[in-house]
């Protein structure tokens, strides 16, 4: 079985991202997983926090196990909300703040996820998506 995502559609969303971060002035940790939340590449800008690592790959993970970026996931995990806990059962394999975004093929498949850690959420989520905006599946 082949992935929806190659190793080349991987490094041009990486680069996209890069390209992003640097906009923004904050290096990031960028993580671009397959439709099965397997990691296909990965990149740690110079000078960027160690954290971020664990975490971008963790923010795609959880766009892909859930289908949808992962700031959407912010008002369901909260205190009462259907999802309430969420995190505590998968032993700390999620990550439902922004920063995680969900790459669909143009038929709608889900092809994988990007994740990107490091900056402000909103930091987050603009260079991930910046890097979905340069997929082309």
């Amino acid at each position: 079985m082949s992935r929806n995502i190659t190793l080349e559609q991987a490094e041009n969303i990486i680069e996209a991202c890069k390209a992003e971060a640097r906009v923004v002035g904050q290096p990031m940790n960028i993580a671009v997983v397959d439709d099965g939340g397997n990691l296909v590449a990965f990149v740690a800008m110079d000078d960027t926090k160690l954290i971020g690592a664990d975490i971008a790959q963790k923010k795609a993970l959880t766009a892909v196990y859930f289908q949808m970026d992962s700031r959407d996931l912010a008002p369901l995990v909260q205190p009462g909300a259907a999802l309430y806990g969420i995190e505590s059962t998968t032993g700390g394999r999620l990550v439902v703040f922004a920063g995680g975004v969900l790459l669909r093929t143009p038929d709608g498949m889900v092809a994988g996820g990007v994740g990107v850690s490091a900056g402000t959420v909103d930091e987050d989520h603009q260079v991930a998506e910046a890097g979905r905006q340069a997929f082309t599946g």
